[in-house]
């Protein structure tokens, strides 16, 4: 009988000291000056406080054998193993569109902003969301480094670029403009394509194709891959959390047997 509040006391002391280094990584975001990582500050802090709690209560009634407690942290789990579910499906739905188009001659893929689901659609045509964004892109110097990477134009063309840098560090390939190297294309010509972002890409650093529809396919395609992880891992978590909701249930019952005994 015994067990059950063992193992639950074991799981939620572990969980409140995750709880407590997922807090300190949130402070830790908060003093660097990027304004990428410090909008992530608040959502890290809140999910380590979060944890926190339901691991305290849950650790305090499996000490304590009290069933009280118990109820109210299989109540809360509950509502998280709900919520795992929920945003699983959705994430599954929402990446379920979207993939890159072969470009002869090239060894990765460009992608286009009409083939993402709407919700991506919505999320990046806003112009508040797009601006942050750009600027995180610009921040990162992942356009500029390409230079460094490829140093002769042979080097470029044999590159694998990721979505982001495929997308938002150079002009589309239809617009035919000739690479003179990694960060630098000639533009006296014409665009043999009416893309807009043919006239959207210049050479600047802190312009590129930073405004096409390309770089934003390219955020698309990388907030894709990451979602899908996210997705397998919540599959993951989603079925260990059930183990300790079900564990739980076992001490919950325990403790009332308790409480009957002494009664």
């Amino acid at each position: 009988m015994g067990t059950s509040n063992f193992v639950i006391r074991w799981i939620n002391f572990l969980t409140m000291l995750l709880a407590i280094a997922v807090a300190i990584f949130g402070v830790w975001m908060s003093t660097h000056h990027d304004g990428c990582r410090k909008s992530l500050t608040l959502p890290v802090l809140g999910l380590g406080g979060f944890i926190f709690l339901v691991s305290m209560i849950g650790f305090l009634g499996a000490l304590k054998k009290n069933a009280i407690l118990l109820w109210i942290y299989l109540i809360l789990l509950c509502m998280i193993l709900v919520a795992i579910l929920v945003f699983t499906v959705l994430a599954f739905i929402i990446t379920n569109n979207g993939s890159g188009h072969n470009v002869s001659g090239l060894r990765y893929k460009e992608y286009q902003l009409k083939d993402y689901s709407s919700w991506f659609l919505k999320q990046l045509n806003n112009t508040d969301n797009w601006k942050q964004l750009k600027s995180c892109l610009v921040k990162s110097e992942d356009c500029n480094n390409l230079a460094k990477q490829y140093k002769t134009l042979k080097q470029y063309k044999m590159a694998k670029l990721t979505p982001i840098e495929a997308g938002c560090c150079r002009p589309p390939s239809e617009c035919g403009y000739p690479v003179v190297n990694a960060s630098y294309y000639d533009l006296s010509f014409h665009p043999v394509s009416s893309n807009e972002d043919c006239k959207l890409y210049k050479n600047s650093r802190v312009v590129k194709c930073y405004n096409c529809d390309s770089c934003k396919a390219g955020v698309a395609q990388y907030m894709k891959t990451e979602w899908r992880v996210v997705a397998i891992f919540n599959l993951a978590l989603f079925v260990v959390l059930s183990i300790i909701y079900f564990v739980g249930c076992c001490a919950r019952r325990n403790a009332g047997r308790t409480r009957q005994s002494k009664v």
